[in-house]
């Protein structure tokens, strides 16, 4: 059943049961819960790759890397791919300011705007708004998401600035969004590709057991 498990893991990436190194020690998708995920690969002889993956960053390593050396070279891929990130980020500044943009051009009859605009770490949501205070949440696993998918998560938020549920006044609101249904295959995709990143649970359990 184990076996089973990790080929069919193993598999969404191309590689073979062998290709990964399963001691207790090896980190590997699923063992921690962090942003950050190393696989250690038999195919990488010397490169070491990184890249973002749904809400994670994965760096690949070849599998007889030392820990020493893991643990110089990790954090600097993590570095190179957060500062690429950043490069493309808008601030929370901007987000705010397309807020208004977006509710000018889409929503002119809702006048409230947000006190405060912010990313968060958010792992079960795009974004989130609370009406009480005006503050508005933005998942991090946006940034350098295409313009039309953060727009859309933005105006989204903003309409519950004025209708806190999902009734048929929101519904008209959001329908205004001519990009809705390729932001929501965006989204869709997206969380589709942190499902593929998590490991059955009985490779979990496996390696929590090899004590």
């Amino acid at each position: 059943m184990v076996e089973v498990s990790i080929k069919s893991w193993a598999g969404r990436y191309g590689e073979s049961v062998d290709d990964f190194d399963l001691d207790r020690d090896a980190t590997l998708p699923g063992v921690t819960e962090g942003e950050i995920v190393v696989i250690r690969s038999n195919r990488r002889k010397k490169n070491v790759s990184a890249y973002r993956a749904g809400g994670r960053i994965v760096v690949s390593i070849p599998a007889r890397m030392s820990k020493a050396d893991e643990r110089a070279l990790v954090p600097e891929m993590v570095a190179k791919i957060r500062a690429q990130e950043a490069a493309v980020t808008m601030s929370e500044l901007a987000l705010a300011e397309r807020i208004g943009e977006l509710l000018q051009e889409l929503a002119p009859e809702i006048r409230i705007r947000p006190a405060d605009v912010a990313w968060r770490a958010m792992r079960e949501r795009w974004g989130s708004c609370t009406s009480v205070d005006r503050t508005i949440r933005i998942s991090d696993r946006l940034k350098g998401a295409p313009e039309f998918a953060i727009d859309y998560v933005l105006f989204h938020e903003a309409i519950h600035l004025e209708y806190s549920d999902h009734g048929p006044e929101f519904k008209e609101l959001l329908a205004r969004f001519t990009k809705a249904e390729l932001a929501s295959a965006y989204l869709d995709g997206y969380e589709a590709a942190e499902t593929a990143l998590a490991v059955p649970e009985a490779l979990k359990k496996l390696l929590n057991n090899r004590d």
